[in-house]
């Protein structure tokens, strides 16, 4: 009897364990990491520099305001320092970010982080117009879930 009291109390506890518990935000990379992924080498902070908005973004808001502009950024008026490590990426604050893409006019450019914690599409004057597909199949191709990416509007 005491064998059968014990068993059931450790199901018991077994099945208490296994109940919900409340979660914090998703942690989900934004992207595939068996996906291939690259930066565009020839990508550059001068063909970055000047102002970009947001057209669709994950872990940067579609909206958002960046300047580029010598060593920082301005992301929303918070200053960021700004570094070009070459071959298409570069170091934001402490992120690294990868320019996946940038049209050949510097019109507009998907940026994100190799490893998923963001991504994002800006375009200098918010409305890239077929730029937008071309920049959403590069970011597809590189694993990105396109799914998550929010849009301005």
């Amino acid at each position: 009897m005491r064998i059968f009291v014990a068993a059931l109390g450790l199901l018991l506890c077994g099945c208490m364990a296994n109940e919900p518990q409340p979660l914090g935000p998703a942690t989900i990379p934004l992207r595939n990491p068996t996906a291939p992924v690259a930066s565009q080498l020839d990508a550059s902070l001068a063909r970055l520099a000047g102002t970009w908005v947001v057209v669709q973004g994950a872990g940067l808001n579609a909206g958002s305001n960046l300047r580029f502009d010598g060593q920082s950024v301005s992301v929303n008026g918070a200053q960021l320092a700004l570094q070009d490590k070459g071959r298409g990426r570069i170091v934001m604050g402490n992120e690294e970010i990868w320019v996946h893409w940038i049209d050949a006019d510097n019109r507009t450019a998907a940026l994100g982080e190799p490893n998923g914690g963001r991504v994002w599409i800006m375009d200098r004057t918010g409305q890239p117009g077929e730029r937008l597909k071309a920049a959403r199949e590069i970011l597809d191709w590189y694993g990105y879930d396109l799914r998550r990416l929010a849009e301005n509007g």
